[in-house]
This record gives structure tokens, sequence and C-alpha cells, in this order.
């Protein structure tokens, strides 16, 4: 039976551009290595997917409603389907000074943000820049080769699968009990002091609420240890015995 909308699956899938087999994104640290993209900050997982919800691509997303748990696939997304067609309007020619301090610092092929805007320089000279505010991969073909591990059907499934998506720490810190309509959540350490914490917990709970019916009420847990300074190592029996007061001899 093939995947209907709003179905949590876990996907481990590796994108490239097709007309030049650049791999520029993977779920997978050993293909990540194999093509030097490999960052040793993130965690390379399953991607966690509701089916038809506009969480990847749309050409990739149409692809998943069709598939089961177990299969492995090559999904073709062009350009209309995922990161759109090249606009030439989004090509501009700006003024060097207006890149400030960085006027000598930068090259063709730069990433830069401008106006509240990221582009990619493509050409340097007499006193301009070019920038091209198209994405990327815009009017690029883009092939994903899919591996479609399972579906989550479980409340205790889909509550993990939503925590793991939304905080990025081993899976063994992350702590959660149901009882009865509620849903308690031990928020880890290394969390605690995240910036827009409160923003991550309304993310988690409005992604738990929706996909798991029967809870009414999430509580968040959280604890803070007083690390209080270490106890000073005791005295030695020698320097105790020179703090004793000198007894006064007899006359």
């Amino acid at each position: 039976m093939t995947f209907q909308k709003g179905t949590l699956v876990l996907v481990d899938y590796t994108a490239k551009v097709k007309d030049t087999n650049e791999v520029f994104e993977t779920t997978r640290e050993t293909d990540a290595k194999t093509n030097s993209i490999h960052d040793a900050n993130r965690r390379y997982q399953p991607r966690l997917i509701s089916v038809g919800e506009s969480w990847v691509l749309k050409g990739l997303d149409d692809a998943l409603f069709n598939t089961n748990a177990g299969d492995k696939l090559t999904v073709e997304v062009p350009p209309e389907k995922g990161f759109g067609a090249r606009d030439p309007a989004k090509v501009r020619m700006i003024p060097l000074r207006k890149l400030g301090d960085d006027a000598e610092k930068v090259s063709v092929g730069d990433t830069i943000e401008i106006d509240e805007r990221t582009g990619i320089i493509r050409f340097i000279g007499s006193g301009r820049v070019q920038v091209d505010f198209n994405h990327r991969f815009a009017g690029k073909t883009i092939l994903y080769d899919v591996n479609v591990i399972k579906s989550l059907n479980t409340d205790e499934e889909k509550i993990m699968g939503l925590l793991k998506r939304n905080i990025p720490v081993d899976d063994s810190k992350l702590k959660f009990e149901v009882k009865g309509s509620e849903l308690n959540v031990a928020m880890p350490d290394e969390i605690l002091m995240a910036e827009g914490l409160s923003t991550i917990k309304r993310i988690i709970a409005n992604d738990i609420f929706k996909f798991v019916n029967n809870l009414e009420k999430i509580n968040y847990i959280e604890t803070y240890n007083n690390k209080k300074a270490e106890k000073p190592e005791a005295k030695s029996a020698e320097a105790k015995s020179e703090e004793k007061p000198v007894q006064p001899k007899a006359a």
C-alpha cells in the first residue's frame, strides 16, 4: 500500500545536479565523505518527511506518494518542481563600492549577502560587480538516489521522529513519557541554553499535536543542576598538627 498525504516516513537520499554530477546534499555520511561535502558538526541520519506537505522539493515529494517502505529508486526533479527556472531579472550589476570593506576581498563565485538578499558573484570589472540572485541550482534538473526506509506508524515512533527532527542531540538523550493524553518531554542539557528555545518548543508541540491525535497536553521538563565548587582537599595530618595552638610551658 503506497503512502498517503501526511504519512511520516524516514528516507535516506543523496541529491546531485544531473548535468554536472555535483553532489550537494546527502543524509549518508559515506556519500558526504566521498564527495568532499562532509560536515563534522552534522549528524547524518535518515530524514523525516511528511509526504505531500512540502518538507522537500515538490518533485521528490510527488514521487514518495507512489512508494512503499523498502523501495529504492532514482527520482528526476525538473526545474519547475525543484529550484525553479532561471530569471534573468535576478541578475544585477551593482557598484563595487556598495560591498564596503569586502569590495577588495571578493572574487567570482563567492556568495554574498546584500540588501538582505543572498547572491553569487558572476563577474567583477570596471568598478562594478555582477550578482546573480537566482538560487544556485535554478534551471537545473536534480537527481535523487532514494532509499525509503520505513513509515512511522505508532505514536511513540512519531514522537521520537519529531523530537529528533528538532533537537540535534544523540538519540539516547531524547527522553519522553506518555501518560494518557499528556506527553512529558525531558529537555536535554545541551538544548537548555539554545537561542530561541521557546520557539523550538512551540514548533515541536505543533508538530506532535498534528501527528499524534490523542494528546491534549505537552509538558517540557527542564532540569538545572547546581554546579558547586569542588570541596577543598582535606589537609594533611602534618599540616593539622602545625595548626594546633602551642601550649605554654610550666614555669
